[in-house]
């Protein structure tokens, strides 16, 4: 099958789809893609399943036609539409509706060009009720984003990877920001509560990873070096997916958290990564993360973009051992019980089922400029 989406980045939508390309293959399902912009997510599909990136709408057709497609999967991509109209595609197709945002949502589930998609595919409750408000006439349905727990998990010691960035802080906790720094995912806020954070302790050493590619990374720049952020901030615009796990590993030992300070998620990857690999999250109160972090258990959320109660929540997590411990291993438990691939990617499987004859899938790989 294959999956149409605009970007390819290194974000939560691509890493989620990483994951079930591995699954399905399993299953006998081939997956391949199709991106028109490139954001610097081609090393994370690279070694699982083969990627097309182009915008021209005439190589596209071509793709879409020639290789006939048992099922094709559209992600918030309206002018998807279009292309499979030209192409004469028969076949089921289903919509996935991932941005958060029903402005930005609007242009790709408002109208299909006469596509009649078999389902909606949304990653969280709270992403239905978005897409709900759009659309009547297809049904939605829940299917969370999974995470391989052979890959991200609660590395051994002896497993790290500590030659490689980001370098472990001595006898600092770290406190880790990851993903794009943009308006949505609110980086002036993670500052902020930087700043009050380091001004009240001295054992702490915040990560921002991410970002090289961001819309605002230069504002993000200039604003880090300009407020001397960056003798306690340390940034890592790049760090390879495959070195993620050693990243959230090193944030376990230190005794630290991730903390997220998003305005919107429509799901939230990040979130069931460090909470796999044993490290708790510090959050927003609001959904979908309420979906996905069991607050006081895998987690500690604070009210609204509250600085003050951000801050508070941080110093009860990092001032108890025993409660950071107790979280770690909730944390990894949930996860894998509620967010596991095997059991999220299944779902997908059974629908795919019941839409199209399972064979063994088409196994050369192609590539497109």
């Amino acid at each position: 099958m294959l999956i149409i989406w605009r970007l390819l980045t290194v974000g939560g939508v691509n890493a989620g789809w990483r994951n079930r390309a591995v699954y399905f293959k399993k299953h006998g399902i081939e997956t391949e893609f199709l991106y028109t912009t490139d954001h610097g997510g081609l090393h994370i599909m690279e070694d699982v399943a083969p990627v097309y990136l182009t915008k021209d709408e005439e190589k596209i057709v071509n793709i879409i036609r020639e290789n006939q497609y048992d099922a094709i999967i559209v992600v918030d991509t309206g002018k998807a539409f279009k292309w499979l109209q030209k192409a004469n595609y028969q076949g089921p197709v289903i919509v996935e509706a991932r941005t958060p945002e029903l402005i930005k949502l609007t242009p790709h589930v408002k109208s299909f060009r006469g596509i009649t998609p078999e389902t909606i595919i949304v990653p969280s409750h709270y992403q239905k009720r978005l897409v709900s408000i759009l659309t009547n006439d297809v049904p939605v349905q829940v299917i969370y984003n999974g995470v391989d727990t052979s890959f991200f998990r609660a590395l051994r010691l002896d497993e790290i990877d500590y030659k490689s960035e980001p370098h472990m802080p001595k006898d600092k906790k770290v406190i880790a920001y990851i993903g794009r720094v943009d308006k949505r995912k609110n980086w002036p806020l993670f500052l902020e509560i930087a700043k009050k954070v380091r001004q009240e302790r001295e054992d702490v050493e915040f990560w921002v990873v991410g970002g090289a590619q961001s819309v605002q990374r230069q504002e993000f720049a200039e604003r880090w070096r300009a407020e001397q952020f960056t003798e306690f901030v340390k940034w890592f615009p790049v760090i390879p997916y495959q070195q993620m796990s050693h990243m959230y590993a090193k944030i376990r030992e230190s005794g630290g958290c991730t903390l997220a300070t998003t305005k919107s998620e429509s799901f939230g990857n990040t979130f069931i990564e460090s909470m796999v690999s044993g490290v708790p999250v510090i959050a927003s109160r609001m959904m979908p993360v309420t979906e996905l972090v069991k607050e006081g258990e895998t987690g500690l959320l604070y009210r609204g973009q509250n600085v003050e109660d951000a801050v508070k929540q941080i110093h009860k997590l990092l001032d108890d051992p025993a409660l950071h411990q107790k979280m770690s291993t909730a944390a990894i438990q949930h996860v894998q019980k509620n967010f596991g691939i095997e059991t999220v990617a299944e779902q997908y499987v059974d629908l795919l089922k019941k839409l199209v004859p399972m064979d063994s899938g088409k196994n050369e790989v192609k590539s497109d400029d």
